[in-house]
Order: structure tokens, then C-alpha cells, then sequence
């Protein structure tokens, strides 16, 4: 049997389609699967058991990618078909079953992935990593204890939290009278967003200080996060990557709407601005490419107490 499975470009769109890959993959013991995604998040699947093939896709204007992309696709006989970008491949292919993702705006991705197979409890967030992940992540994450892990970037700056804010929240969460005092502080960033991470990594102390600015691939981060007491950062792929690791997970929200995106599982929490999604993004004049951050409604205290509360609730669910 032969799985073709179409998600996201987007890292943290990808990682919410995770769940539905995997309960296809358990429910079809020994299918072979074909995976078609973006280039950033193909590292992703690399550890896919039964995986066939990793097709890393590059929009083209006038939605040429699909073009070359049914070229690839259309000699094979397909027996499963999961559709989560709502293409127009899977009419043009050989095939049998087909899931295609339907739009529930209302509802969180991770259940609107779901839907397309009509599951009413939505299969969580997974990750695949090797033993040469986790490897090389105890190597950038020495045992030692805990660790405070810090995302202070986004695809685009009206999510972005402001860098100082960040330090600031690190050094209240680490002090000697912090949830996790004189714990180590592991910041996280593409090598492009190197900019918004350096306030954050100059206010930590060089003793506790974890660079993993651009530091590796998304599974060695993964397995990074699995390594960490607790996330904080802006909704972003690492956000919902950290999530998926199973760290306890703070995603921090404004101009993004925490009911479809939020950080998905138990161990998950959000803190937002004042201002809802909608009254920043309906605001006059609006344009993300253009707005500075519109996360200043979010005040320091607030975030703070965000992870302390999700901090307490962990530590009681562990007792």
C-alpha cells in the first residue's frame, strides 16, 4: 500500500498535521508513505518509519509547484490520499481513498486536521527523531539541570514579543526566587532572526547561557526541547514544535488567533494582549509586512504569571 500525504510549507502548520500522519500510519501497518511539504519542514519527516519518499516543495507563481509536482506524483497508483492543503493533485492522480481537509475556521487546526478523516478526538501532535538527534542533542544541552527554553521570533514582526520583555521574563523565571532559579537559559531562532535572539542571549549570563540561534535542524531541536523544563516564545514553529516534544509549553499570542493555533496538549498554556486578534488586525491601517510589534499589550507581569501558573499545574500533575 502507498500513502501520499500533502501538509503544510509552514513549520508549525506541518507539525499540527503530524497527529493524522501517524494515526494513518498505525491504522495501514507497512503502508509506504510519500510526504509533501515545504522545504523548512521536510527535516521533519526524515525518521518516518515506512517513509518512501520526502518531496520538498517551492511555491511557484500561478500555482506552477503543482505542475511539476503531478509530474512526480502521477505514475504511482496511490491507495491513501490525505489532502491538508486542499490541492488540486488528488483528482489528477491514480487513487483510492481520499481525505481532504475541510475549513473549519472556528476551531483549532489540529481538530479541523482531523476532521478530514471524520476523527472525533483529534490525534496529538508527534515528532520522529533518531538516536543521532537525541545524540547530538545532549551534546548541545549538557545534563546539568534545568533548562529554560526561549523563542523571542516569528514569521513576521506584529507577533513578535519584544526582545527586551524577553529578557526580562528569563531573568524573573530564573532568579533565586523564580520557578526555575539559577536554571540555564537555551535560546531558539532560525540563523535569520539571529537579531530579535541577541538581546535576549546578552542579558543571560555566560555560565548559564545556551546558544541554539541556527544551531541545527528541527529534529535536533526537538530533541533539544524534550531536554528542556519549560518553553516560552511567540506562536511560531517552535512553538508548536515544543509542544509536540511534550515540554511544558507557553505560546504567547496577539495579532494571531490563540482559538486556532494555541500550543496544542495538556501541557500547553497561552497568554495574550489586552486587544483580541481581531480588534489588532481590524485595527485602521493594518499590514502585516509592514506593522512593528503589535505584542505590547501583553505585559511582562501577565506572561509571568502565564508560566508560572502552567509551571505549578505541571509540577502537580507530576507529583
Amino acid at each position: 500500500m502507498r500513502l501520499l500525504f500533502i501538509t503544510a510549507t509552514r513549520v508549525g502548520d506541518a507539525v499540527l498535521t503530524t497527529g493524522l500522519l501517524e494515526h494513518l500510519r498505525r491504522a495501514h501497518p507497512g503502508i509506504a508513505a510519500t510526504v509533501v511539504c515545504g522545504a523548512p519542514a521536510a527535516p521533519l519527516f526524515r525518521a518516518l518509519p515506512g517513509l518512501e519518499r520526502l518531496i520538498a516543495i517551492e511555491k511557484r507563481p500561478l500555482g506552477l509547484h503543482y505542475l511539476s509536482l503531478w509530474a512526480r506524483l502521477a505514475g504511482t497508483r496511490w491507495d491513501v490520499v490525505a489532502d491538508l492543503r486542499r490541492t488540486p493533485l488528488p483528482y489528477a492522480l491514480m487513487r483510492g481513498r481520499h481525505y481532504r481537509a475541510p475549513k473549519l475556521p472556528g476551531k483549532h487546526r489540529v481538530i479541523e486536521v482531523a476532521a478530514a478523516m471524520g476523527l472525533t478526538e483529534p490525534p496529538a501532535p508527534t515528532l520522529w527523531l533518531g538516536d543521532a538527534d537525541r545524540a547530538a542533542a545532549e551534546r548541545l544541552i549538557r545534563p546539568g539541570g534545568p533548562v529554560l527554553a526561549i523563542a523571542p521570533a516569528a514569521n513576521w514582526r506584529g507577533k513578535q514579543w519584544r526582545a527586551e520583555r524577553f529578557a526580562s521574563l528569563a531573568a524573573r523565571l530564573t532568579a533565586a526566587n523564580g520557578i526555575l532559579p539559577n536554571a540555564r537559559v537555551a535560546v531558539l531562532a532560525a540563523p535569520a532572526e539571529r537579531a530579535q535572539a541577541v538581546p535576549v542571549l546578552e542579558s543571560i549570563p555566560a555560565e548559564r547561557r545556551i546558544d541554539l540561534v541556527g544551531a541545527a535542524e528541527l529534529p535536533v531541536l526537538a530533541a533539544c526541547l524534550q531536554r528542556c523544563a519549560l518553553f516560552v516564545g511567540n506562536d511560531s514553529g517552535l512553538m508548536h514544535l515544543a509542544a509536540a516534544a511534550g515540554t511544558p509549553t507557553l505560546g504567547l499570542f496577539g495579532p494571531s488567533p490563540e482559538y486556532r493555533y494555541a500550543p496544542w496538549g495538556p501541557h500547553a498554556a497561552v497568554a495574550r494582549t489586552r486587544a483580541s486578534y481581531r480588534e489588532l488586525v481590524d485595527a485602521p491601517g493594518f499590514d502585516h509586512r509592514a506593522t512593528d510589534t503589535l505584542m505590547d499589550g501583553l505585559g511582562l507581569d501577565t506572561a509571568a504569571a502565564a508560566a508560572e501558573a502552567l509551571w505549578r499545574r505541571m509540577q502537580g500533575k507530576a507529583a
